[in-house]
């Protein structure tokens, strides 16, 4: 099993199968609009600008488990995102990524990618998962790591 496997939604209710990305780099995060965190949006977006022409994409997948954080309808979230970030990479559809309806993808990254002290749960909002070329999570990566800290364990994956 590997990260093509899935499946999931994008914001307006299309499928997209993540085998769609297959061969790249993906990094997997989990969002909110209205979080303290929320300014990492940039970051992503500079890490999309800056790789994906050889090979990296960001996939957001917003959530409100944390805080409320995320409130908004489909169409709310695409416009804070394009509006506010001028994000281009995927966002999918409003998911749990705790609980028993947490997105199959996330439950799979959970157990694949344990969090500090082997813990599954995520934490909190921009968590994120690095996932090389194969479709295997690589790194688990705190919602306090700046997506630019990220960047040699991206170009060590491209």
């Amino acid at each position: 099993m590997n990260a093509y496997d899935f499946t999931a939604e994008t914001l307006d209710g299309t499928a997209a199968p993540l085998s769609d990305y297959a061969g790249k780099v993906l990094l997997i995060v989990n969002t909110a609009s209205k979080c303290g965190f929320t300014p990492q949006y940039k970051g992503l977006e500079e890490l999309q600008r800056k790789y994906a022409d050889r090979g990296f994409a960001v996939v957001g997948f917003p959530c409100n488990q944390f805080g409320a954080q995320e409130p908004g309808d489909a169409t709310e979230i695409a416009n804070f995102c394009s509006l506010t970030y001028d994000v281009t990479f995927p966002m999918m559809k409003k998911i749990d990524v705790n609980g028993p309806s947490a997105h199959p993808l996330y439950a799979w990254l959970k157990k694949e990618k344990k969090g500090a002290l082997g813990t599954e749960a995520i934490k909190w909002n921009f968590t994120k998962f690095l996932v090389d070329r194969s479709g295997a999570p690589t790194g688990r990566f705190a919602p306090t790591t700046e997506p630019k800290a990220l960047e040699s364990a991206i170009e060590a994956l491209l």
